[in-house]
């Protein structure tokens, strides 16, 4: 990871930036620390940069960012209530496009375990639901490792055709097949000395997984028409976003397998239950897909808000998706709650039951919801975190019920605030 070497006047002045970044994973040189060729400098308006295209120049009156160009160093500025976006573009820019982003603490933590982890090359799995990040994190596992000068290959066991999928993972030789015309060297042994990613690794046919659990197990593969095993070093990162012991328990994964990919098991976790991921997650990708523009759209709170407001079905994924959207639509210099449109969701299927009945039901089942909140709510003494473990849900779910509760008249939290 890269350092940054702010002044003393952006450690007095911004010393929650500085503490920002650090948190997230960067370095803040002390003392006499000599920088590297991808370190970054902050210095505040008015300074003189050390070197132009590696400075963040850091004003306080009013909010935006502007790329560096033609010896002139990148700008930004922004006051205390624009401290999450900009200390999420700050570290977008000081990273790096490559680096992994995350505020949320939980976030942070699974990032520092995985670095970790990267440094026993050991097998992981890592699960979570589809569009959580899961690659990110093994690519960073990869490029945290001593692997990170070799090969990352990853591969989706989903994507590939089952008839081709072992000799594409372990190769094959001239003629073993219909259509060999060339032998292939196969994903394992193009991933020599790196890593490779088995991705959607539940989707794996039963009788591929007996082969590849030979492969985990005596670290070589034969390809389809060889006599003869070829040894391997690899190191293997697997990923679902289906729980694999149920799998193993409905017979549709073995289990020694489970067992030789599950050595040390992370999880990723839905956006919305991490949603100080958002802001800085969408200001990395407002940074990614601005293409050429030197002024970056910067996002208002109205925006944030709307981000935050969303339940994000379908995790960072969907969060891409609505943040090009919101670029194609924002013709300034300005990102606002009009520009965010959210992806369309599946209209529900007609209820045979009349209308005026459905609507009653419904009120029903909203009014029994907010008196369990509240009932929850007076017997943990106002406490939303014990609120929200008691009832089975997020804190962030939570926060959306009252909200909406507030919005038909029922300030369910009144009396605690």
């Amino acid at each position: 990871m890269r350092s940054i070497f702010p002044s003393a006047s952006v450690v007095r002045q911004k010393y929650a930036l500085v503490s920002s970044l650090r948190a997230q994973g960067l370095g803040v040189a002390e003392g006499d620390a000599r920088p590297q060729a991808n370190d970054v400098f902050l210095v505040m308006e008015g300074e003189t940069p050390p070197i132009a295209d590696r400075t963040l120049v850091i004003g306080s009156e009013g909010h935006g960012f502007r790329r560096g160009s033609g010896g002139t160093p990148a700008r930004l500025s922004f006051g205390p209530a624009d401290n999450a976006i900009g200390s999420a573009f700050a570290y977008a820019y000081a990273a790096g496009p490559e680096a992994p982003t995350a505020a949320d603490p939980e976030s942070l933590a699974l990032f520092a375990l995985a670095e970790r982890v990267a440094d026993a090359d050991i097998t992981v799995l890592i699960n979570g639901p589809t569009g959580t990040g899961k690659e990110v994190l093994a690519r960073t596992i990869h490029l945290k490792s001593r692997r990170r000068d070799k090969p990352f290959v990853a591969i989706n066991c989903a994507a590939l055709p089952e008839t081709m999928l072992e000799a594409l993972l372990f190769g094959h030789q001239k003629g073993a097949f219909t259509g060999a015309s060339a032998a292939g060297e196969g994903f394992f042994r193009a991933a020599e000395g790196g890593t490779l990613l088995l991705d959607e690794i539940a989707e794996m046919p039963l009788q591929l997984q007996a082969k590849l659990l030979r492969v985990l197990q005596e670290r070589e593969v034969i390809p389809i028409g060889a006599s003869t095993p070829i040894p391997i070093d690899v190191r293997i990162i697997a990923c679902a976003n289906r729980d694999l012991q149920s799998e193993v328990a409905a017979g549709r994964f073995r289990s020694d397998l489970y067992y030789r990919l599950s050595v040390f098991p992370l999880a990723t976790r839905a956006l919305a239950d991490r949603p100080q991921d958002i802001p800085a997650l969408a200001a990395a990708m407002i940074l990614r897909h601005s293409g050429t523009r030197q002024s970056i759209p910067w996002p208002d709170q109205g925006a944030v808000d709307a981000l935050m407001a969303h339940d994000w079905p379908g995790n960072v994924r969907e969060l891409e998706n609505v943040i090009q959207r919101a670029l194609l639509f924002a013709a300034g210099d300005t990102i606002s709650a009009s520009h965010i449109v959210f992806d369309r969701r599946p209209e529900p299927k007609a209820d045979p039951v009349p209308a005026r009945n459905a609507d009653t039901l419904a009120n029903v089942v909203q009014f029994s919801e907010f008196q369990a909140i509240r009932e929850t709510l007076a017997a943990c003494g106002g406490s939303r975190i014990e609120t929200a473990r008691r009832l089975g849900i997020s804190e962030r779910t939570l926060r959306y019920r009252l909200a909406r509760a507030r919005e038909q008249g029922e300030d369910i939290t009144r009396m605690w605030a």
